[in-house]
Formats: structure tokens, sequence, C-alpha cells
């Protein structure tokens, strides 16, 4: 477990209260933990905002950030350009300090209805399927993407071996 005195801040943001019946709070930090220590990220001085929200919410942030008018489990939001030049480059891995506190690398949203129901179908246990998703997107927000094979393949392996850290099987 991080030292809470250097552990990544989350600001969860718990639009609907079905989310308060998760273990969320918990899980949100050590999922930022895992992504960058899968990222090969030393520092902890990052800031992540999530919003725990409905299916409506995040059909609407879905349709309007990008086209398509249906619920997803998770959405995020990069605050900074890690991107990689070429597919299955590495991001990089340098998080500028910000002189003010922790730097912050973006926003999440994440969708009660659905993380709940693609938890239940696949047998995982809640709080795992919770745990991956945030990975996920934290991943993300440190310049990782799954938009063609190269970038998936370095992604993905990333997850798992970051879930296996956690305990917790591959969920590909």
């Amino acid at each position: 477990m991080p030292d809470p005195a250097t552990a990544p801040v989350v600001d969860l943001e718990i639009e609907d209260p079905r989310w308060n019946d998760t273990d969320l709070a918990t899980l949100a930090p050590r999922a930022v933990a895992l992504a960058l220590d899968a990222a090969g990220i030393r520092t902890r001085a990052v800031e992540v905002v999530i919003l725990a929200c409905d299916d409506a919410e995040i059909a609407t942030l879905n349709s309007r950030f990008r086209g398509k008018s249906q619920a997803t489990n998770v959405l995020s939001w990069p605050a900074l350009d890690l991107f990689p030049d070429t597919p299955g480059g590495a991001p990089s891995r340098v998080i500028p300090p910000d002189p003010f506190g922790a730097t912050g690398l973006g926003d999440i949203a994440i969708a009660f209805e659905t993380v709940t129901r693609e938890a239940h179908e696949g047998g995982i246990p809640l709080d795992h399927h919770i745990l991956h998703l945030i990975l996920h997107a934290c991943l993300h927000l440190l310049g990782y993407d799954h938009v063609d094979d190269a970038d998936a393949d370095v992604m993905e392996s990333l997850e798992v071996a970051a879930l296996a850290s956690a305990g917790i099987a591959s969920p590909y």
C-alpha cells in the first residue's frame, strides 16, 4: 500500500449515490498507483479527478466528446500530451512538476450500471472490475491507447502485469 503522504491525489466526485456502496474510495487511488507503477513513473505527485456517475450521464459525455450516443463503462480525458510518436512506442515517462501541488493527469468518468452489469455478466468480482477500469483509464491519461494493434499489445500487457501484481487475473 502506498504511503498516504506520497500517494496520488484522487478527487472523487460521486454523482450517483450507488457508488457509495462500493469500495471506490479505496480502489481508485490503488488503481492510479498501479498505473503509475506499470508505466514506470516514479512521481506520485499527481492528481486524477474521477466522476462516479450513472449510464445516463456517461452516455451524454460519450455523445458530446466521442460522438457515440450510448453508455460506456469508462471515459478518460488526458490533461497532458504524453502519447508516443509511433504506434507501439512508449509514451513519455516525464510528468512535469506543478509548482502549486500535484500535477493534474486528467479526468475519468465511470458508469455504475454498465460497470456492475459487466462484472455480473463476466463473473468478475465488482472490486476487480472497478480497479481494472480505473487502471485502464489512468493508462490512457499516461499516454497509452489501443487504437491500433501495436498500441493495444503494449497497453494490455501493462494492464495484465499491473492486475497480476494486485492478485487479479487477466481480463483478456
